[in-house]
Formats: C-alpha cells, sequence, structure tokens
C-alpha cells in the first residue's frame, strides 16, 4: 500500500492544484485505511485507496463550498466542528504514529507479514510464497504482530 503514496499525491495535485492539500488527504486516505476495522482483505487495494482518496477531495470541495455561502453564525457553528474534527484527526495521526513505532519494535518478517495481510490483503498463503516461509510461519507471525501492537497500544494510550 505504501508504493501507492508518491503515485497518489501526484494524481490529487493534479487535480487539486496543491501539492500540500494532495499530500494532506493522502494521508488521511492512508490513516483511513489503517483504520479500517473490517478483517476481509482489501481485494483491490490501490482502487480502494483511490476511492478513499477521491471521496476525501469531495468532501472537502463541499465543506470549501458551504464556507464560502454560508452566513457567519453558522460558519461558528461549523468551526466548532472543524475542531472538533481536527482534533480527532490529531488523536488518529498520533494512533498512527504509535501503531508505526509498536510495527517498528517487530523483526522484519513478522511485520512485512502482518502489513501485507493487513494493507495489501493477501493471503496467508501470498505471503508465504513472497517472503519464502511456510504458512503456519507467516500465520504466527501475524498472530504475534497482532498481540505486540494491541498490547503497546494500551500501554501508551494510558
Amino acid at each position: 500500500m505504501e508504493q501507492y503514496y508518491r503515485e497518489l499525491v501526484s494524481f490529487l495535485s493534479a487535480r487539486m492544484g496543491s501539492r500540500q492539500a494532495a499530500e494532506d488527504v493522502a494521508h488521511d486516505a492512508f490513516l483511513r485505511v489503517l483504520q479500517r476495522t473490517g478483517s476481509a482483505p482489501i481485494e483491490h487495494p490501490r482502487a480502494f485507496l483511490y476511492r478513499i482518496a477521491l471521496n476525501l477531495v469531495v468532501d472537502r470541495h463541499r465543506r470549501q463550498r458551504v464556507r464560502q455561502t454560508e452566513p457567519l453564525d453558522v460558519l461558528e457553528v461549523e468551526d466548532c466542528s472543524v475542531s472538533m474534527q481536527l482534533q480527532h484527526d490529531l488523536q488518529s495521526a498520533q494512533r498512527l504514529s504509535l501503531m508505526q513505532k509498536a510495527l517498528a519494535e517487530l523483526s522484519q518478517p513478522c511485520r512485512e507479514s502482518f502489513l501485507l495481510r493487513k494493507l495489501d490483503g493477501l493471503s496467508h498463503q501470498q505471503i508465504a510464497e513472497r517472503l519464502g516461509i511456510s504458512r503456519s510461519v507467516v500465520e504466527k507471525h501475524i498472530v504475534i504482530a497482532m498481540k505486540h501492537c494491541r498490547l503497546r497500544m494500551r500501554q501508551w494510550e494510558c
């Protein structure tokens, strides 16, 4: 999934006219993918990521358009909402940073197995073939990674 970052930023930059805005949207899209709670693998990770990013661009455009036409009293209410959204985004970014820190503590094969499963949606067999290890080792790596991340997140969030 990470291999799509530069490509996505370039794609969004062309549509949005701002590299900074494109990077913000790409970052938000990656956060949404990482925070996905479903256990089903993503069949087409690139398409899924692009769809999320484009939806975020549309949402951003709508918010900007509403801001341009709303009276000031409505904007004050929206500012509170935006402030809450920014706070939520900050918390999400902090959680992502903690998750990356927890993943960095794992061995490379363990981390790779976990990321290939959760981000790229590969099956245990596909991961085993890609990494040149047995399927049971892949399963163990993923379980270890999940337990480790869950434990570290609990420790750091307290």
